[in-house]
């Protein structure tokens, strides 16, 4: 049984051969050609020879197109900072953005032309031609008010939603527009799925009416793009007290990947019994942890959760968030690993 065959037994919450894994492998397989951050994630072709060779390495059953979280505030002209070591970013000096007047001169533009999202389109297509046949390809997709941040900055976005509302709504209509023909693109590409960012859906953050006012009204429509075009649709939020509830109202996704349990739920019994027996669970191996945990500890770890997810399908063993580019990929094998001997089903 091959990724493709085995995650897609598991959406259908049907049991596979084993429980399939994914440590979210992305910036830390620059580490298997020897290459700088900066040149991972500007050079599309190395970008996606890193990530095959490091799936391949430790046996992962999913491909995401995930490289940082600026790739599509970078289309509309947002400078970004690139480093050897760290995930590019925003000039936090320079903001498109740089008073709430001017959210109107954000317009929609064409993905497929530019910066950077061209190239994450391209990268889509590499990962699709080199694996596409035998496992999943996602696409990651940062929501429409997380991209607005990274152009205006979070803590002058998070003001401006209070002082001046209705500023960010045409802003928010132009990049979500511009993020539904991306979304088409990278499904032409060979994305079978997409997978949507919502950062800002969860309780340490802003309440669920804010939630839902900024960003869920324009999400559901995103949404229904991605499965009009044939592809799944899914979600990844990694804050605390995520809002599963809210977001699976406006999305209903067929996968929730997080780090951390929504706030009507005590333990995994219950998310599995509230939301595990219709949505997949994609989780949630903490990745702060993983760097002062021993080996024995993630296998408990591990364990733990297969125990708790792994009956009648709908579990992908994984990192809640993207693993710590600052590790090797050796935790990446052991998940791999008691996926393929703990987490066998009968």
């Amino acid at each position: 049984m091959n990724s493709l065959e085995r995650m897609t037994l598991i959406l259908q919450h049907k049991e596979a051969d084993r429980v399939p894994v994914y440590p979210l492998l992305n910036s830390v397989s620059r580490k298997t050609l020897g290459i700088s951050y900066e040149e991972w994630s500007k050079d599309v072709n190395k970008c996606a020879e890193a990530i095959i060779k490091a799936t391949e390495e430790i046996g992962a059953d999913c491909i995401s197109t995930l490289v940082d979280l600026s790739v599509e505030a970078a289309g509309w002209g947002q400078e970004i900072v690139y480093s050897k070591e760290n995930a590019a970013h925003p000039n936090m000096d320079k903001r498109l953005i740089p008073t709430a007047d001017d959210y109107e001169n954000i317009k929609v533009i064409d993905p497929r032309t530019a910066p950077r999202m061209s190239e994450h389109i391209e990268l889509a297509r590499l990962l699709y031609e080199a694996k596409g046949k035998e496992m999943p390809i996602v696409g990651f997709v940062f929501g429409p008010l997380g991209v607005l941040s990274m152009m205006r900055g979070q803590e002058q976005m998070f003001l401006d939603l209070y002082k001046n509302p209705k500023k960010l709504h045409p802003a928010l209509r132009a990049i979500t527009d511009t993020l539904k023909e991306f979304c088409i693109a990278l499904i032409e590409a060979g994305c079978h799925g997409i997978m949507f960012d919502t950062l800002y859906a969860s309780r340490s953050i802003m309440s669920p009416k804010m939630w839902d006012e900024f960003e869920g009204v324009y999400i559901e429509e995103l949404s229904n793009t991605v499965r009009e075009h044939g592809a799944m649709l899914m979600l990844h939020n990694c804050g605390q007290g995520v809002y599963f509830e809210e977001q699976i109202k406006r999305m209903n996704p067929v996968l929730i990947s997080y780090q951390h349990m929504p706030p009507d739920c005590a333990d995994m019994a219950a998310i599995k019994e509230k939301y595990g027996k219709t949505i997949t669970l994609m989780g949630h191996i903490e990745p702060g942890w993983l760097c002062a945990a021993s080996e024995e500890e993630l296998r408990e770890k591990c364990r733990e959760q297969i125990d708790a997810y792994k009956k009648d399908g709908g579990f992908v063993l994984a990192t809640g968030c993207e693993y710590p580019s600052s590790l090797d990929l050796e935790f990446a094998k052991v998940m791999a690993e008691e996926a393929r001997t703990y987490g066998k089903y009968e």
